[in-house]
């Protein structure tokens, strides 16, 4: 078997789709999760996204199959670059993937000029808390919410 994470090609899209999916719906009716597919929509053209000036994206593989992803908003200079998505699928989990790509994005903002990396995770999601204080990226505030109308 081989393990790999590389930056994500063009012909990744359709993988990467549909992890997304399986991400999203891991999400429903989870602790914040309706909220944040509320808040942020599903990628439509993973294609786009890989090609784009201002996104950097990495996948996990085991012989070649893509089994996970980290997508990463650059940061302007001497800003901050945000992991928008992370996602590996639950039977590759254990084998280092997450860190791995989240290493790379720390290592690609630094690259360029950035100096904060930021993202989330949703309350009760200790597997995403656990990878990112493994990197040293600790909560710095937690937004907390209700809706007032029914």
């Amino acid at each position: 078997m081989s393990f790999d994470v590389r930056a994500a090609r063009a012909d990744d899209a359709a993988a990467i789709g549909q992890l997304e999916a399986e991400a999203r719906a891991a999400l429903v009716d989870t602790r914040g999760g309706n909220a944040l597919l509320a808040e942020q929509p599903a990628v439509h053209d993973w294609t786009a996204v890989i090609g784009a000036a201002d996104r950097r994206v990495w996948v996990s593989t085991i012989d070649e199959v893509v089994v996970g992803y980290l997508e990463l908003i650059t940061p302007p200079s001497a800003g901050t670059g945000v992991v928008q998505q992370v996602y590996v699928q639950p039977e590759a989990r254990e084998l280092g993937f997450g860190d791995y790509m989240l290493e790379a994005a720390i290592h690609a903002i630094k690259e360029l000029g950035g100096a904060v990396v930021e993202s989330f995770a949703l309350p009760g999601d200790r597997d995403t808390k656990n990878l990112y204080e493994r990197a040293g990226v600790t909560a710095r505030k937690i937004i907390v919410s209700k809706r007032l109308t029914s």
